[in-house]
């Protein structure tokens, strides 16, 4: 299993390159930034997570510029998004920075995609929440396309263009894996649509279990290899990670708080320690 780190990259921490080399030197196989471009001050989404929205979430930096300084300070960690809001997001513009971030790392960008929770957020950026799905898959669909292809068109019922010329092409082939975020009760099926990967949070264990079984069955009923799965929100639990890893996870992301330098350097020993303890276990 590989191991990755999260962060809500903003000024009350370590700036991205840093954070980057950290967890480079650190082991982790990957650092992931979420998105969220702003939040509406008169809230009416309640928060995921329960209780109130924690300040962060009106306070990261825009993540492909965050992305851009990580890969600048780093030779070898995967970076990436952790999620994109790619229903808040023009998906010509967002191929390009996309693509721009995975060539200047040399092929490590990760394109973790979400539709996101916030529905005054998306009311902002002029996406209707109840058609937010169907705008998520033709806008990844689009970048997609653009990724691939010398002239590239897309024609849907939310985003259309005729032929365009747009460098520069992603370094990973055929493009960089598409992590398709989410819990909800159509995910896998987004995930067979459009994903490379699935990226679920927040999951009962057992729950999580079933689910990825599922998505592995309907995989291989339409000809697809097994496809990996991300775990967002790992608790540092050696026993826990083994037993996911049995059921199909892939990769497993610990969160770090978006807190000061000190506190930031406590997490990534304690997430280094959980590693440290599942892989002597399984020695």
């Amino acid at each position: 299993m590989d191991f990755g780190v999260a962060i809500f990259p903003t000024e009350a921490v370590q700036d991205p390159a840093e954070l980057a080399r950290m967890a480079e030197q650190r082991g982790f196989e990957s650092l992931l930034f979420p998105e969220h471009t702003h939040i509406p001050a008169n809230r009416e989404s309640p928060y995921p997570g329960g209780g109130e929205l924690p300040p962060e979430y009106s306070r990261t930096y825009d993540p492909f510029v965050a992305l851009g300084s990580a890969a600048a300070a780093t030779e070898r960690i995967r970076i990436g998004t952790g999620i994109c809001l790619v229903i808040e997001r023009d998906p010509i513009v967002t191929a390009k920075e996309a693509a721009s971030v995975d060539r200047l790392s040399g092929g490590r960008f990760l394109f973790g995609v979400g539709a996101g929770w916030n529905k005054e957020e998306m009311r902002d950026h002029g996406t209707d929440p109840a058609r937010r799905f169907g705008i998520m898959r033709e806008r990844v669909e689009a970048i997609k396309a653009i990724w691939t292809e010398d002239e590239a068109s897309y024609h849907g019922r939310y985003v259309n263009f005729d032929r365009i010329w747009c460098w520069p092409k992603p370094v990973q082939q055929p493009h960089p894996p598409v992590l398709v975020g989410g819990n909800g009760p159509q995910v896998i099926d987004r995930v067979i649509a459009f994903g490379d990967e699935w990226m679920p949070n927040r999951v009962p264990d057992e729950q999580l279990v079933a689910r990825i079984e599922e998505l592995q069955r309907r995989a291989a009923e339409v000809g697809r290899a097994e496809i990996p799965v991300t775990v967002v929100g790992m608790m540092r639990d050696a026993a826990r990670i083994e037993h996911l890893e049995r059921a199909g996870v892939t990769r497993a992301v610990f969160w770090l708080p978006p807190a000061g330098r000190d506190e930031v350097e406590r997490a990534f020993e304690r997430d280094a320690a959980a590693v440290g303890e599942y892989e002597t276990a399984g020695a």
